[in-house]
């Protein structure tokens, strides 16, 4: 079934300019070209990278922007040449494509894609033009996903179909926090059974390292956070220890090592901050430790530390989205959320309506979420 070839009208949440206020627009999405999908979102998750665009982290992207990289929808028309899903198909949007064909989606050990925002920037469809308009403007794209509009567009190899019988207002979130945190223990760090962990930052991502870590059969997990609010949700899920670092006369990093004997097995710094990203490091074993970074810095930020915190054998190492290839994995995760084998549900804190998304971003910047 080829697209109707019409303009769609709806609303978007349009970031005009760095630094200021979205703002709800009836924007126009045209028809999706060759090997392009156009897709009803039907929720979307807010999540710190998008913050980060708010607030001008990401020098690469492109102004006017319509955000949002989690999200949950439904196929609404499909352009020539689509053959991996149809409309009516239930999706989840991949902010890391899988081509299926760059030497990294090739290699097994990969989850990265060469057509990726860190190879080439999506701020425009792969022909270098917007399906987005706004008062006779351009928009841009953003991660090809741009969730946070009612209608969107993207290639076909950014979507993963995923179950009929998924409830899409629960899932968005398995679009990126979900998948990267749980990924980051599962897939980067390989968690063993009987390890002790500790997580630096109980957002969604964070917590979701927590389940992870549960999952994999670690016998301690240390959450760590400078809110104690998010202790409750964080135990619920998982964590045996809570530790707030302003209740603290020492380093966060000595105290972990004293609580452990050598410091803790696996080490998350979901956080973004150059300073946990260091204590994160030093806080696991010398020899065998692993510490995964997930949280962002900002673009051009420049950590430094003690080179002998290597030397002596840890392993420092990042993640994309929890190592997931995106469009293999997507589809059974989702199958095993309806399975109940994990229960991200429990990291949707509130649920708002399109014309209050900034008040979702007043929630998140004050840690309500």
């Amino acid at each position: 079934t080829l697209c109707c070839f019409q303009v769609i009208r709806c609303r978007a949440a349009v970031a005009w300019a760095v630094g200021k206020p979205l703002s709800v627009e009836e924007v126009e999405v045209a028809p999706p070209k060759a090997r392009e999908v156009r897709v009803k979102i039907v929720s979307a998750g807010i999540c710190c990278t998008d913050n980060h665009v708010l607030g001008g982290f990401f020098p690469n992207l492109e102004f006017p922007i319509i955000p949002g990289h989690e999200g949950a929808g439904i196929v609404e028309s499909i352009g020539e040449g689509v053959t991996f899903v149809k409309p009516g198909d239930k999706v989840i949007p991949l902010c890391i494509p899988q081509c299926g064909e760059c030497s990294f989606c090739l290699n097994p050990d990969s989850n990265f894609c060469i057509k990726s925002h860190l190879c080439e920037p999506q701020n425009l469809m792969p022909d270098k033009t917007s399906r987005f308009t706004c008062k006779g403007k351009q928009i841009h794209h953003f991660l090809w996903a741009s969730t946070f509009a009612e209608y969107t567009v993207m290639p076909e190899y950014a979507v993963a179909r995923i179950d009929a019988a998924t409830p899409l207002e629960k899932v968005c979130v398995l679009g990126c926090a979900f998948p990267t945190g749980y990924g980051a223990a599962i897939n980067t760090a390989k968690v063993k059974p009987g390890s002790t962990c500790a997580i630096f930052g109980l957002g969604g991502v964070g917590l979701s390292v927590v389940i992870g870590c549960k999952v994999a059969g670690a016998s301690r997990i240390i959450a760590i956070d400078i809110n104690k609010d998010k202790f409750a949700k964080a135990k619920e899920l998982g964590a045996t220890d809570c530790i707030n670092p302003k209740d603290l006369t020492k380093p966060i990093q000595e105290v972990l090592t004293e609580m452990t004997g050598y410091g803790v097995d696996y080490s998350f710094e979901a956080i973004g901050n150059k300073d946990t990203l260091i204590a994160a490091l030093a806080a696991c074993n010398m020899n065998t430790g692993v510490c995964v970074v997930i949280g962002e810095v900002p673009a051009g930020a420049l950590v430094s530390f003690d080179p002998m915190l290597l030397l002596t054998g840890r392993t420092w190492k990042g993640t994309p989205l929890g190592g997931w290839k995106m469009r293999d994995s997507i589809p059974k995760l989702v199958t095993g959320y309806l399975e109940k084998k994990f229960n991200p549900d429990l990291l949707i804190t509130h649920t708002l309506p399109i014309a209050e998304v900034n008040k979702g971003f007043e929630l998140l910047r004050g840690g309500k979420r």
